[in-house]
């Protein structure tokens, strides 16, 4: 990867240094969003349409483990497509072994917390935290309640696969498989009680969870003040905070004690497979989709206890404490699917009037440039008719000189309607190299933002572009890619014309650190699809090459610069 990166920057720079010597040479070089066809005469836009093929990639069941980041979904979700229910399974494990818990130990409370992703960003009239909760869908001002059910989960998640290479990874797939030939059937085991219900934070009621963006304010109810107000322990951030029956707690943890069970982590595995976290829809037959920080390290289920102890003079004292059992280090999410919209096979040659993508278990879309013949008698395809148009090329048929500029490369997709008052469309989308499974050049040369992602690495992945671009909720138009880079690579560096893919993103960022996950396939075909997508639950359809719908077809801008006569 470093080698990558250094090979990446004297690109650019050598890029910077042919920019000039093109200037030099009686080049202009002219931004596309401050000169047009009426102020410059050496200055031209064309697009390309008709030898642009678009066409959806319907998935099957996606790898959803080893991402590293945290990331776990939970919940319900509605779009045109129908209905997304995601669930996960964690595997526990504890911040200590050998615990000694004392004499006459007796459990005070045991709580789940999953923290959201958050940032604090004000304070209330009270001077209380308010936070800005990134990982609710759909985001708004009041959020759906969820019902959720908790197991301990009863199947072993292995470290590797059995069936491959040295040491290589075990995948698991949103459908609750291992393989095509390996489902996970044991998963459910005994279904852990809540308890509590008149928690002061109001966060549960039976089995469904109150969701709100209010942090958690953990007080002492033994230390009081002269007018009743219990002192504030910790104020945690907002997220899923569960209080669970003890009784399985002492049995499984606590009388384990001395137990080999309790010594290492690989024993803790096998005796102690995890939690699996349903999630159900609540009386309304609704409910939110999370995104949790399972990697956060207040992610948990931490044991509150109290035990007793002997002074050597014969006093008895009684003693606080915690066991903290951590997420991890193995996660799975499952996806259940319940569509109303059908996402057939796209044509790979004709190509599609629309475009289906759907995160998750969904669909991603295949897009060929430059396809078909200029002169099929001579055996010109549209490709070298485009080259030759911009370039002059030795006998080897490789760059020689420039006959014409590139400033700016866009391709330009425009959303159907979808019908939807919500207008809930992904405000980003991924475009990517499908035959090296990696992202484009435009993306390592584009501005990394990791506070906020949502506004990371927009000039070449511009976000979604709406009616009123103030409104979040505003209706959807289009998105703009900027691929200026990878247009120059196949006129300047005789680079191969790969077939794009677009994808929908949970967060462009992600993209470059973890790899690609698989995507399972009836013949085993090597297929895979980006990381930040196998997570998001979003779906939306675009228009394609083939649309009836002649001015939101998809095409490709470049703007471009003659030779000064």
């Amino acid at each position: 990867m470093k080698r990558n990166k250094f090979a990446l920057q004297l690109l650019v720079f050598g890029l910077i240094v042919f920019s000039f010597i093109a200037c030099d040479n009686d080049f202009a070089a002219i931004e596309s969003d401050v000169v047009n066809s009426d102020n410059a005469t050496n200055f031209t836009i064309e697009d390309f349409t008709s030898n642009i093929i678009t066409y959806t990639k319907p998935l099957g069941p996606v790898q959803t483990n080893d991402f590293g980041t945290g990331l776990s979904t939970l919940g319900i979700y509605d779009d045109v497509y129908g209905r997304t229910t995601a669930s996960f399974v964690t595997q526990l494990s504890p911040e200590t072994f050998d615990p000694d818990f004392g004499n006459e130990t007796i459990i005070d409370s045991v709580v789940v917390t999953i923290p959201f992703f958050s940032t604090a960003s004000s304070f209330d009239d009270d001077g209380n935290v308010v936070y800005d909760v990134d990982s609710i869908i759909p985001n708004g001002d009041t959020y759906k309640d969820l019902k959720l059910r908790i197991y301990e989960n009863e199947y072993f998640i292995r470290d590797f696969d059995p069936e491959g290479d040295f040491n290589e990874s075990q995948a698991y797939f949103s459908n609750k498989t291992a393989s095509n030939t390996e489902t996970i059937t044991t998963l459910m085991g005994e279904e852990l009680e809540f308890t509590d219900n008149e928690d002061p934070e109001g966060s549960v009621v039976g089995n469904t969870i109150k969701i709100n963006s209010d942090p958690f304010i953990l007080t002492d109810v033994n230390d009081v003040d002269d007018d009743g107000i219990e002192t504030i322990l910790e104020t945690q951030n907002p997220g899923i905070r569960i209080k669970l029956d003890h009784a399985f707690w002492q049995n499984k943890i606590i009388d384990k004690e001395g137990d080999a069970v309790l010594s290492s982590q690989n024993n803790f595995e096998d005796y102690f497979r995890g939690l699996y976290f349903v999630a159900e829809p609540n009386e309304d037959n609704d409910g939110d989709f999370f995104i949790l920080n399972t990697n956060n390290a207040n992610a948990n289920i931490t044991i509150y206890y109290s035990n007793t102890t002997t002074s050597t003079d014969g006093v008895d004292s009684t003693n606080s404490d915690t066991y903290v059992l951590n997420f991890g280090p193995n996660k799975i999410n499952f996806f259940d699917n319940d569509f109303t919209q059908p996402i057939a096979e796209g044509n790979s040659e004709t190509g599609d009037s629309e475009i289906y993508l759907k995160g998750g278990e969904g669909a991603v879309a295949g897009i060929k440039l430059f396809q078909g013949f200029y002169d099929e008698g001579a055996g010109i395809t549209n490709f070298d008719k485009f080259r030759s148009d911009f370039v002059n090329l030795d006998e080897n048929n490789e760059f020689e000189s420039s006959k014409r500029l590139v400033n700016e490369a866009n391709l330009i997709f425009y959303l159907v309607d979808q019908n939807n008052e919500q207008n809930n469309e992904p405000n980003r989308l991924y475009l990517y190299d499908i035959d090296n499974k990696s992202p484009l050049v435009d993306y390592y040369l584009d501005g990394i933002n990791n506070t906020l992602p949502s506004f990371s690495i927009v000039n070449h992945l511009g976000p979604l572009e709406r009616v009123d671009n103030d409104d979040p909720n505003s209706e959807g138009v289009k998105y703009k890619f900027r691929i200026t880079e990878h247009i120059n690579n196949l006129l300047l560096r005789d680079s191969t014309n790969v077939e794009l893919g677009l994808a929908v993103s949970l967060n462009v960022n992600i993209e470059e650190a973890i790899t690609q996950r698989e995507v399972q396939t009836p013949t085993n075909l090597d297929f895979n699809i980006p990381a930040s997508s196998t997570v998001s639950p979003r779906g939306l359809i675009l228009h394609g090459n083939a649309t009836s719908d002649a001015d939101k077809r998809v095409y490709l801008e470049i703007y471009y610069t003659e030779p000064n006569n």
